[in-house]
């Protein structure tokens, strides 16, 4: 998958090579009487009613609707409604209602082969990990896993000492929910303010399954819940506390607030996401962590001739209704972080995509190959005010996935790159670590009966009866958070009481230039031009994979890390 990141961003990236061209295939017309639904458009500065009336003169209802960016979720039996109601003056878009933005579904199957990898920690005596020597003083029990904390001196001499976050600084996670009952992220998990946008849906228009069978009778999840786990991998990367029981985040004391905008299977689709932005302003977020990218279109393009009109007006509508909702939030004091994506290429530069449109909104839709210019934009991390992350291995290289690009790419951040090593070949040290829910281990089967993992990206750690589970991942998903965890330590520390809202706030560009300027800068490799090398097991024998990246631009700002490598100590030491 392209750059959903979390298709690709987001997410658990794996050593697989990026999704085969497939051709187009003519999608089925609709016939008068079948519903279809859309995201609608308001034109800015039309009055409610006026918009209201012109989506029923087009033959559609309105069902749900966000007034403060003018976005309308609406149904229509009319087969004609995208042509009718682009004739209607007080409407600016349609677009057929289908996924913005996609992280991955983890299997539900035992691990497979590849991630029988060496390196991995030894089953202990008591059922938790046994790792080598005791953690340092003040440190939490599975420390030595943390490498990417340490990179970014996130540690017990480090940042926690100097700033470990305020409680009154409110973290939004824009994901596929978060399990707030994990031992790990209960302490600092804000139920209240927490909210689902989503519903479940079990299957696409050509019945194949997206989230599965509902959970839950009403198809809606609690709001401290999670099928999918990268919701809960990113907070606990953001906030998990320092309790002695698994591992720390990089802000240990702020609070974690579950925005949920993604479904179970990990797609996003736009009028979550934009309700999930609109709600993260009015009650008062601080930063957003967004490890999500658009779907069906990987780019979205307003003019690219290889696609019809209507996909041309729909990619149209995703940007602007997108940047609407984002421009909100920053105007509102949000700060704006999302992953850079996980497709190894240049955001700046001409790319192929040969996965959109990768979600079926009607019967017999397919994706097809197109040649997508720089213009057109991925949505969150290509939207104005936003805070684009790429990822940064052990070694501190650009992880060997990361997408990039010179004026694209704004910090660089811990994501792993489990190949970051000299024989090339996968290692689960080398994958960040973070919460996994219980439930999940159990449906994939990747629990023994004592509770101990049988698998070596799981671990398990206990304290006085309590367990709790972690897994190690990568991705440009996994990087955005630590960038988050360290703008809110910016905010904790220079932050203002929020009349308003109560906590904390302050100023995103202010976050932004503290974030920028306190990171770590990072030179281009040299020779700029790099050819990664990394190894995957396929059908038990090891293939050899390549790919050839280039950096662009200077040592304080360039494509593959641009102002540096983030760093929580220098950032409350400002």
């Amino acid at each position: 998958m392209r750059r959903a990141l979390i298709s690709a961003a987001c997410a658990v990236v794996t050593t697989t090579a990026l999704a085969f061209p497939a051709s187009a295939a003519p999608t089925q017309p609709r016939t008068q009487g079948e519903a279809s639904e859309y995201v609608v458009l308001y034109r800015e500065g039309v009055s409610l009613g006026k918009a209201r009336a012109a989506v029923k003169a087009a033959g559609g209802r309105v069902v749900h609707e966000n007034t403060d960016v003018g976005v309308a979720t609406v149904r229509s039996e009319n087969p004609k409604f995208t042509a009718d109601a682009m004739g209607q003056r007080a409407l600016e878009g349609v677009a057929h209602n289908r996924v913005i933005g996609h992280a991955p579904k983890a299997p539900t199957k035992p691990a497979t082969a590849v991630e029988q990898v060496k390196g991995a920690p030894v089953k202990g005596a008591r059922g938790g990990t046994a790792l080598a020597g005791k953690p340092p003083k003040g440190a939490e029990p599975l420390d030595e896993l943390q490498w990417d904390m340490k990179q970014i001196h996130a540690t017990p001499k480090g940042s926690y000492k100097t700033e470990p976050g305020d409680r009154r600084v409110l973290v939004g996670i824009l994901d596929t929910g978060v399990d707030g009952n994990h031992p790990d992220i209960k302490p600092n998990f804000n139920r209240k303010l927490s909210r689902n946008f989503t519903t479940d849906i079990p299957v696409d228009a050509d019945g194949k399954e997206l989230d599965g069978p509902c959970e839950f009778k009403s198809c809606v999840d609690p709001v401290d819940w999670d099928d999918n786990q990268h919701g809960t991998h990113v907070a606990s990367t953001i906030g998990s506390p320092r309790n002695g029981l698994g591992i720390a985040g990089v802000a240990p004391n702020v609070s974690l607030v579950n925005i949920r905008v993604g479904q179970d299977g990990g797609q996003f689709y736009l009028q979550p996401s934009v309700d999930g932005l609109t709600y993260a302003a009015k009650v008062g977020i601080d930063v957003v962590n967004m490890s999500y990218f658009i779907d069906p279109w990987l780019w979205n393009c307003a003019s690219n001739p290889a696609d019809k009109p209507e996909d041309q007006l729909e990619q149209l509508t995703i940007i602007k209704a997108t940047q609407r909702a984002l421009d909100f939030a920053h105007e509102r004091g949000v700060t704006l972080v999302a992953a850079a994506g996980n497709e190894r290429v240049d955001y700046t530069k001409t790319n192929v995509d040969v996965t959109s449109p990768d979600f079926a909104s009607v019967p017999g839709e397919k994706p097809y190959q197109r040649t997508v210019p720089a213009s057109c934009s991925s949505m969150p991390s290509e939207g104005e005010h936003v805070i684009a992350v790429s990822a940064t291995g052990p070694t501190t290289r650009k992880s060997y996935y990361s997408s990039f690009g010179n004026g694209y790419t704004a910090v660089a951040a811990p994501g792993g790159d489990k190949v970051d090593g000299p024989d090339a070949k996968p290692d689960d040290r080398r994958g960040v670590w973070a919460a996994y829910p219980e439930h999940i281990a159990k449906l994939r089967g990747q629990l023994n009966p004592d509770g101990t993992p049988k698998v070596p990206n799981v671990v398990r750690s206990c304290k006085r009866g309590t367990c709790a589970y972690y897994q190690s991942l990568q991705g440009t998903s996994m990087a955005s958070p630590h960038a988050v965890g360290v703008a809110a330590l910016i905010v904790s520390k220079y932050g203002r009481p929020d009349r308003r809202h109560g906590g904390l706030t302050l100023d995103p560009s202010v976050v932004e230039r503290v974030l920028r300027g306190t990171a770590t800068p990072k030179a281009c490799p040299n020779p700029s031009t790099v050819e990664y090398v990394w190894y995957s097991l396929v059908n038990g024998k090891w293939v050899k994979n390549t790919s050839t990246q280039t950096c662009e631009g200077s040592l304080r700002r360039n494509g593959f890390f641009g102002n540096g490598i983030v760093d929580a100590l220098h950032a409350v030491q400002h």
